[in-house]
């Protein structure tokens, strides 16, 4: 069993928001923190707790090329603003969902992604939205098989251009969360341990063959939460609740 979670906290004040996302799972743990000002993008900070190559946490300085983006309520926007295979693919969606919080006055979403182990190519892949179920697809390699609308939809060949253009936004998020989980989920079946370092693929920002010889595989850094989801994501929780101190730092900022 793979899983995945993602959580982003708000807090909001006149002409400021600040979003703290999260997300972890076997292979990641990423922080993101989003700071907007008068509807723009004026900071982000990000960290790597756990990343699966040794470069990987360098990819933060890359998210800067979102400064000055206008909020949107499109996680996937974020897509049109600067090359997504020069971005750490997990921070850069993380960011996207962050910016999309903000712009939609979200408090707080969580997502949790439960992927069980492939039988003969078929898996179900579930998505829990803020504890309640919310999307189910039987899957068979990438293709998923149903329900409806989703049949016969391959993972990586057109979807996200589908769901944008077909899903009322806030499905068409979660089913774009659960495409990205159903897919890094087949790494369950591997040995990434065996690896060197990235494979010079140009998919993201370590497996840029500029740069993939030296990302270096993180021994050790795939966990396994299937029996235990509890874990997922429970050393942020103090951060994601904001203190009075980062309430009162974010007042003096806007003065």
């Amino acid at each position: 069993m793979f899983r995945r979670r993602i959580i982003l906290s708000s807090r909001f004040r006149p002409a400021q928001t600040r979003v703290r996302a999260v997300l972890e799972d076997d292979f990641h743990h990423f922080r993101v923190e989003l700071v907007s000002i008068d509807g723009m993008v004026s900071n982000i900070s990000a960290s790597a707790p756990r990343r699966p190559y040794s470069l990987c946490g360098m990819a933060v300085e890359k998210l800067d090329l979102l400064l000055g983006m206008k909020l949107s309520p499109i996680a996937h926007e974020v897509t049109r603003v600067t090359d997504p295979t020069e971005q750490c693919t997990h921070l850069f969606e993380l960011t996207g969902l962050a910016i999309a919080a903000a712009a939609r006055g979200t408090a707080r979403r969580q997502y949790d992604i439960e992927v069980p182990r492939r039988v003969e190519l078929r898996t179900q892949a579930r998505l829990l939205r803020d504890g309640v179920p919310f999307l189910a697809w039987d899957v068979l390699d990438t293709v998923i098989q149903g329900p409806a609308p989703y049949a016969g939809m391959d993972l990586y060949l057109g979807m996200a251009r589908w769901a944008l253009a077909t899903l009322p936004p806030e499905e068409a998020e979660a089913a774009l969360v659960l495409r990205r989980a159903t897919g890094i989920s087949k790494g369950r079946g591997m040995n990434l341990d065996a690896q060197v370092h990235a494979s010079p693929n140009a998919h993201c920002f370590s497996q840029q063959p500029q740069r993939a010889m030296q990302a270096l595989r993180m021994i050790g850094s795939t966990w396994d939460f299937a029996d235990t989801p509890e874990r997922l994501c429970l050393d942020d929780q103090e951060w994601l609740a904001f203190s009075d101190a980062d309430d009162v730092a974010a007042g003096r900022a806007t003065q």
